[in-house]
């Protein structure tokens, strides 16, 4: 990660923190400012609708990223992983949706854009090594646990 401004300083020992320490973390809330800095400028029409929609989405990838990070098994953590690569692509969604509605200027969308990606690009690595590292298969296996499906029974009352 190239050196940017730090948005946040944590008071444990760097290094033995926990997902802030993540490139992609650091990566994500830098997304996190930058979306709200952009809400702020949007048409108050907006207000509960893309603006809500985008702050959301922004915010819930830098969530699941500490949610993954807290999670014992690896497949549990990918899972939580692979769901904040959704929110921001959703994120992102949400930003092309207002350059085509001409609610920000292009000046303002590409720096952010290479940031998203920067972000994608810094999670997935960090994807691929918990796959490689499998924490918790020797213990819990490598499979996946899964509910039975539930049935349903609707009765009509006459």
């Amino acid at each position: 990660m190239s050196e940017r401004k730090q948005l946040y300083v944590s008071p444990g020992t760097p290094g033995k923190r926990g997902f802030e320490d993540l490139d992609c973390y650091k990566l994500a809330l830098e997304v996190v400012v930058s979306v709200h800095a952009i809400a702020k400028n949007l048409p108050p029409e907006e207000k509960y609708d893309l603006i809500s929609q985008m702050r959301r989405s922004s915010k819930s990838v830098t969530a699941n990223l500490a949610e993954g990070y807290g999670r014992y098994h690896y497949l549990d953590s990918l899972r939580c992983y692979a769901i904040a690569r959704g929110e921001l692509n959703e994120t992102l969604a949400h930003l092309i949706n207002a350059r085509a509605l001409g609610y920000i200027e292009q000046k303002t969308f590409e720096p952010l854009y290479k940031l998203i990606r920067e972000t994608e690009q810094a999670l997935n690595g960090f994807m691929g090594y918990i796959r490689r590292q499998r924490a918790g298969a020797q213990e819990f296996g490598d499979k996946a646990v899964h509910e039975e499906p539930v049935e349903y029974i609707i009765e009509q009352d006459e």
